[in-house]
């Protein structure tokens, strides 16, 4: 007789299947510790997942999915761990990264216009006497003697 997933241990690699995640990243989870609620040991040594683990994973891929790091998502499973939900904890997190995006989108405006200066007085082949002081006289200021 079938038994459903609900009640019963799941495989390593039946978790894999059912996540779609790779079982040394289920095993690499598990070791730095968000996984361990989830996870015991049979007799013959082989890792069974509490299938709740399903959802922990989906969670985990989710909050990468939207640039939590891994330690970002630790700290939040361990929130909903103590039994508390972690929703406040993600807005936190996720208005950090829209002001890092912010920040880094700005970063890549200035070089952007940077590079457009450059190119807009590019010389493909610039004056001997500055070939001879620099690599590519292009974008490296030619120093005076």
């Amino acid at each position: 007789m079938y038994t459903s997933t609900v009640d019963r241990r799941l495989k390593i690699g039946e978790v894999s299947s059912l996540t779609g995640m790779s079982v040394k990243t289920i095993r690499y989870y598990e070791e730095i510790g968000l996984l361990s609620t989830t996870t015991t040991r049979s007799k013959a040594g082989y890792r069974l997942f509490d299938p709740t683990v399903l959802n922990r994973l989906a969670f985990i891929k989710r909050a990468q999915s939207l640039g939590l790091s891994l330690s970002e998502i630790q700290e939040l499973l361990a929130v909903h761990d103590s039994g508390e939900l972690p929703c406040g904890a993600v807005k936190k997190h996720l208005l950090l990264k829209v002001e890092a995006i912010t920040q880094q989108m700005e970063a890549l405006s200035i070089l952007k216009s940077e590079l457009l200066g450059l190119l807009s007085g590019w010389q493909e082949k610039p004056p001997s006497d500055q070939v001879a002081q620099t690599i590519c006289p292009n974008i490296q200021p030619v120093r005076s003697k």
